[in-house]
């Protein structure tokens, strides 16, 4: 699990309205990011600053956490901040034993709302958040609290003591567990062939964008 600032909502819908210059890029299912190299595969989240989806490595033909910063000059200044810290975390846990989750790599995508930074991060599993949920708030077994409170302990120690940060945003769903709840989510363990185009049909994410574009058009 990691201590980390880049989860997104478990809510399932973002809204529309945020999709327009200065927001959200809208993303279809089987688009392609950096020349080529990162392919969406599924939303995983999303905050008030930026949308998380699931991505294809071409390079590394492994999954990745792919962050999609809004536009706006605000929010890319909170991205070029977000990216010096977790390259900082990244640089001084080269063995990615810290808890903390790991930067990949960045850069910026042109879109119809503007240039949008992207942060492309190790793919972790659901929030503690989502699996309190799925504990239906009764609380879990003390040796699996234990493990928890080991990872963030480690993770927090690590920011503080040899980074000198400080992590202002602590709460259950920005701490991400290592794995999905659900196997059948898990891209690695589900076994799942990967999207390297983009679907035929009305398909996924497809249907949300189309809603999207006829909102824009209004």
């Amino acid at each position: 699990m990691s201590c980390s600032s880049s989860s997104g909502s478990d809510e399932d819908d973002e809204g529309f309205d945020a999709y327009r210059k200065g927001g959200y890029h809208a993303v279809r299912i089987g688009d392609q990011f950096s020349g080529g190299r990162y392919i969406a595969q599924r939303k995983l989240g999303w905050g008030q600053f930026s949308t998380v989806w699931l991505a294809y490595d071409t390079r590394t033909s492994s999954y990745v956490a792919l962050k999609i910063q809004k536009s706006a000059q605000q929010f890319a200044q909170a991205a070029l901040h977000e990216i010096e810290l977790l390259q900082a975390a990244a640089d001084g846990d080269p063995a990615n034993t810290k808890c903390v989750v790991r930067l990949i790599d960045d850069f910026k995508h042109a879109g119809p709302n503007g240039q949008h930074f992207c942060m492309v991060l190790e793919f972790l599993g659901d929030s503690l958040l989502r699996l309190i949920r799925y504990n239906h708030y009764k609380g879990m077994e003390l040796n699996k609290v234990r493990e928890i409170c080991k990872c963030i302990l480690t993770g927090l120690d690590y920011l503080h003591r040899e980074l000198r940060m400080i992590h202002s945003d602590l709460k259950p769903e920005n701490i991400l567990l290592c794995s999905s709840i659900d196997p059948a989510k898990d891209p690695v363990r589900s076994g799942v062939t990967p999207i390297l185009e983009k679907p035929e049909g009305n398909q996924n994410g497809t249907a949300t964008l189309n809603l999207i574009e006829k909102k824009l058009k209004r």
